[in-house]
């Protein structure tokens, strides 16, 4: 599966079951939307939001942003269901509740063929099997489901997630090391912005590509903690600029204010311009 290389800043979550929302994220300023057919849908309401997310996905309407929708687990009820008619929908990706090992991912891979999956990351069995989860050869995506995995490990609520980062880091290495994006779990009180802001700010530094998010009041926040800044562009241009130099007379050796800059150094450099530039495309569309 290929790595995704567009901005996943913000990732939306928008209830497949209701029309107006469905409506309403087709001019919200996120990265990814998930249609969610899984919690955000009641059971008697399941087969019905089926069709609603379908007509809304048909209309279209969504730009360049991208679609992904969160079928209910193949073990339940709708689960099987939802698979497939998912599979005939305008969907970028599917993603998968409670994985807990590389054979949920190919039983819903078996119904849908090669549509790129996502996988939920919400149980301490996930945190375990995360590496060859991220192995899968269908997998384009992780998902912190953060809220699942603090209920099942009995933690209290903490700003700084301690309890959590063991699963988080697990998760983190085993997306890089097989190239997959890591999506961080939601924040719950959305009227917080400064919570919001600081766990966003921790995710970035963790290595996450982007946050989940359950209201559109957070878009903002996402948004601007995981582009670069303005500072970060500067820096990064004046390292390229500085290393080249160095290695066109000859060295391999830069310094930038006052720090050695290597060839390292350059490749995140030109990873973060490269960022900046698919962020303003994706504005531009």
């Amino acid at each position: 599966m290929s790595k995704i290389t567009r901005p996943l800043r913000s990732v939306l979550y928008i209830p497949g079951s209701k029309p107006r929302a469905l409506d309403k994220a087709r001019g919200l300023p996120c990265d990814a939307i998930i249609f969610d057919l899984e919690d955000a849908v009641s059971p008697d309401e399941k087969s019905a939001a089926r069709d609603t997310l379908a007509a809304a996905l048909g209309e279209g309407g969504y730009g360049a942003r991208l679609k992904v929708i969160r079928i209910n687990a193949l073990d339940t009820e709708w689960g099987r269901a939802d698979a497939e008619a998912v599979r005939n929908m305008d969907a970028d990706a599917i993603l998968l509740p409670k994985v807990g090992s590389p054979a949920h991912l190919e039983a819903l891979a078996e119904i849908v063929g090669d549509i790129p999956l996502w996988a939920m990351m919400e149980t301490p069995g996930a945190m375990l099997n995360a590496p060859a989860i991220a192995a899968h050869r269908s997998l384009q995506a992780m998902v912190m489901g953060t809220n699942d995995l603090a209920k099942d490990l009995q933690t209290r609520f903490r700003q700084d997630r301690l309890p959590l980062m063991t699963g988080l880091g697990l998760c983190v290495l085993a997306a890089k090391a097989h190239e997959c994006a890591i999506i961080d779990g939601v924040y719950n009180a959305f009227k917080d912005d400064d919570g919001l802001r600081a766990e966003c700010a921790q995710g970035r530094d963790m290595g996450f590509d982007g946050k989940t998010l359950i209201h559109p009041a957070q878009l903002d926040v996402a948004n601007e903690a995981f582009s670069p800044t303005e500072e970060e562009a500067d820096l990064a241009r004046r390292q390229i600029a500085a290393y080249e130099e160095v290695i066109a007379s000859g060295q391999s050796v830069a310094v930038v204010d006052g720090k050695i800059v290597e060839n390292l150094h350059v490749a995140t450099a030109r990873e973060t311009l490269a960022k900046l530039d698919a962020i303003a495309a994706l504005s531009a569309e």
